[in-house]
């Protein structure tokens, strides 16, 4: 190819990519979008509710709409913005298929993580918690109780498609338990009992998770069929059920782990059972 043929456009889109990335990171930070909820305000009510400086108006809010993330009818300091069709879904609190948590935990934790990648290619240490305490990733996250609030919010952000997803395309009908083992904030067991009242479902996790996860049991109505228990997966036997299932589990460990979690599993499943690794 001809030198006069190349454009270094496609370079320069991947290394600014950073900039669209933290504008919809800072965004949801703010959480300008649920502050909209179904409103249109002028770059003046936005920057008073949001608490911002008078240069975030209106060159922030119209990256935004640049970005397609928010629509604006008008011109000027009359102008109005609103939310797009898709931050009014998915970035809008008030809506059930919100997913900020998860974006709100990459501002708060793997953006500076990521800054720091030339050090952990040279060096091949990890930058996440463990490099400012020493202590393991999950021992870091679950010490600290907003951080893993933060984490387990954005695990239910990102799992909630695929635990709706096999809610409805897994046939439960032979199946009277399921116990989800890492299961968080107790996304897919409420999920899955929501739609299969037959269902009685266990949430199993770490004390600080499990603490978490009834909460929202009992906000949920159906404490008659989920329950929350503490679980230490490598340290425990799996609490028996016809159906086991892990989400974004397996990922996080060595092939020597992942066996010894398959083989519990395993362990815990009744003859002619059924065991699954959603999402992971």
């Amino acid at each position: 190819m001809a030198t006069n043929d190349l454009s270094p456009d496609r370079i320069l889109d991947v290394a600014m990519a950073f900039w669209p990335a933290k504008v919809l990171l800072s965004a949801v930070e703010l959480d300008l979008f649920s502050t909209l909820g179904e409103r249109a305000l002028s770059g003046a009510e936005l920057q008073a509710e949001l608490k911002l400086h008078p240069r975030a108006n209106p060159d922030f809010f119209d990256t935004l709409v640049a970005l397609r993330f928010l629509e604006r009818e008008g011109d000027g300091a009359e102008a109005r913005y609103r939310n797009s069709a898709e931050t009014a879904t998915f970035l809008n609190t008030a809506h059930p298929a919100y997913i900020g948590g998860f974006l709100a935990m990459a501002n708060d934790r793997l953006y500076p993580f990521w800054g720091d990648l030339t050090e952990a290619l040279r060096t091949g240490a990890p930058q996440n918690e463990i490099k400012h305490n020493g202590a393991p990733l999950f021992e870091a996250l679950y010490a600290d109780p907003e951080r893993l609030e933060q984490f387990l919010a954005a695990m239910a952000g990102i799992s909630a498609g695929n635990a709706t997803a096999l809610a409805e395309r897994f046939d439960f009908s032979p199946y009277r338990s399921l116990c989800d083992v890492g299961g968080a904030s107790g996304l897919l067991a409420l999920t899955l009992a929501r739609r299969h009242p037959h269902l009685r479902c266990l949430t199993a996790d770490l004390p600080p998770a499990t603490a978490i996860a009834e909460r929202q049991v009992a906000a949920s109505g159906l404490a008659d069929r989920v329950s929350a228990v503490p679980l230490d997966f490598f340290a425990q036997p799996l609490p028996r059920a016809d159906v086991i299932t892990m989400g974004l589990i397996l990922h996080d460990w060595n092939l020597e782990r992942k066996r010894e979690l398959i083989a519990a599993a395993y362990e815990a499943l009744p003859e002619g059972a059924s065991s699954s690794c959603w999402s992971t």
